[in-house]
């Protein structure tokens, strides 16, 4: 949709329509805690029928923009915009051309290079010897030493290059990435097992806690409306980054050091996340629209590709770097603060949800596991805080880009038509609101009976946790 975006606005208006393809979030989020409670809670539809439901409703939500698409493409078909050539090859000389063409080797050795590094800060703690153990010590070396082999093979070797080098050598594309990398590397670690935080140490319900966790998704999403707009008047992207989203951002995980206290009220955890918001949703626009700014047309959709990409790196960092810390701090916090009575179920306890949640609160066992939340969480946020601070050192380092103007910039008409084709977009969220509405009439608890049964001893579901790291997937 970036790419979409990109290609049928002016530059002034994009960051505007970024933020509206995003607009989407604004409604879903309110339907993600009635949705999980009539899956999880008992007597609820089940996980069977909740994917049944969503691989009906993904299809009808989509026709809107796919129509709009498939309508353009008959368009440009019609008047010999598009001219389809015969290739005149077999399929085994098109597998091996688009093989070629996607670099499908360096794919597979830098997948499996991540793979094996980041696994190995997941599982060290569940090893004997823990990072001094063979397994953890070999999954780090061959997970490097891939890394490096596709780095060489993509820039000597390779017959077309995955990653465009010419631009990532370029120093603003360079230390926009870093910027991207830290902010999304920061955010996940903060952001992982605030679901189960939220219910344990706060004593938030299943459909509370999920509002809760998408606050920072709405704030987000809602600012980056009023910033895009804001920005096609006044521009300045380095500076608004500078001055108000890093600052922002960084008083907002702070304060959570404070507040994230079995004894605070949950309102300042509200507020913390609101700060984060509006500080997050400045710094996507303004990373994109950098990035988008210092390219040229033609390059637009491969610097975007890779901003994906390293994106998805800093998240898969995070992610990992919060589940080492959260096995590794966790239950050694949990073996000091539990009371003898309880410390035979140090396992149950560090492994299950529900059973932190059978303890009630103010017990001696609760006060512990709470403590033991606290404790974690505290270094989780320390961590992300030093992290934001590369992402500030990213900003002051890169290069102010005057933006450039077209001949449609600053023009109220050509803002206005190039709503059309994103108006699909708001189609889908309106139609996914009917539905919803229609959902919640003919309420789905009514089909219990209809469940498939599962034999005894076959697992019935899947774990429940709704961090927005789930959500952005």
């Amino acid at each position: 949709m970036t790419i979409f975006t990109a290609d049928t606005t002016a530059l002034k208006n994009r960051a505007f329509w970024i933020a509206y393809a995003a607009s989407p979030y604004l409604i879903t989020p309110w339907i993600y805690g009635y949705a999980a409670d009539q899956i999880v809670a008992p007597g609820g539809i089940g996980y069977r029928w909740s994917f049944g439901i969503f691989a009906i409703v993904m299809p009808i939500v989509s026709a809107p923009l796919w129509s709009l698409w498939y309508c353009i493409q008959e368009k440009a078909e019609k008047t010999d915009l598009t001219e389809k050539q015969s290739s005149g090859r077999n399929l085994l000389q098109s597998i091996i051309h688009y093989g070629i063409g996607f670099d499908v080797i360096g794919l597979l050795i830098i997948a499996t290079g991540f793979s094996f590094f980041l696994l190995a800060f997941s599982l060290y703690s569940y090893q004997p010897g823990e990072w001094h153990s063979p397994l953890i010590i070999c999954f780090v070396v061959i997970g490097f030493c891939l890394i490096v082999c596709f780095t060489l093979w993509d820039k000597y070797l390779a017959p077309v290059k995955f990653m465009p080098w010419e631009l990532i050598q370029n120093r603003p594309v360079f230390f926009a990435f870093s910027m991207v990398v830290s902010l999304y590397f920061a955010w996940y670690i903060c952001d992982n097992y605030f679901y189960s935080l939220l219910q344990v140490m706060f004593d938030q319900t299943v459909t509370h806690a999920t509002y809760i966790s998408n606050i920072y998704t709405i704030g987000s999403c809602f600012w980056c409306l009023v910033f895009g707009a804001v920005l096609r008047k006044h521009g300045r992207l380095k500076w608004w980054a500078i001055c108000f989203g890093v600052p922002l951002t960084i008083l907002g995980v702070v304060l959570m050091i404070k507040f994230r206290q079995p004894d605070s009220n949950i309102g300042y955890i509200v507020m913390c996340l609101i700060f984060v918001a509006f500080g997050g949703g400045t710094l996507v626009i303004c990373e994109q629209m950098t990035v988008m700014a210092i390219s040229a047309q033609r390059n637009i959709p491969a610097i975007l590709a890779i901003e994906g990409v390293v994106a998805s790196i800093g998240s898969a960092l995070g992610s990992t770097d919060a589940v080492a810390m959260w096995t590794g701090v966790f239950p050694v916090k949990l073996k000091e603060f539990l009371p003898s009575s309880a410390q035979g179920e140090l396992t149950a306890i560090y492994g299950s949800l529900s059973t932190q949640l059978s303890y009630a609160k103010g017990t001696a066992t609760r006060d512990a596991i709470d403590h033991a939340y606290k404790e974690t969480q505290n270094l989780m946020l320390i961590t992300a805080t030093c992290l934001y601070l590369i992402t500030l050192a990213s900003w002051l380092i890169l290069e102010g880009s005057q933006r450039e103007e077209d001949e449609a910039a600053g023009s109220w008409c050509s803002f206005l038509s190039e709503m059309c084709p994103h108006s699909a977009q708001f189609i889908a969220s309106v139609m996914s609101v009917l539905y919803i509405a229609l959902y919640r009439i003919y309420s789905p608890r009514s089909w219990k009976y209809t469940q498939c049964t599962v034999p005894e001893g076959e697992a019935d579901g899947l774990i429940c946790n709704f961090p927005s790291t789930i959500a952005q997937g």
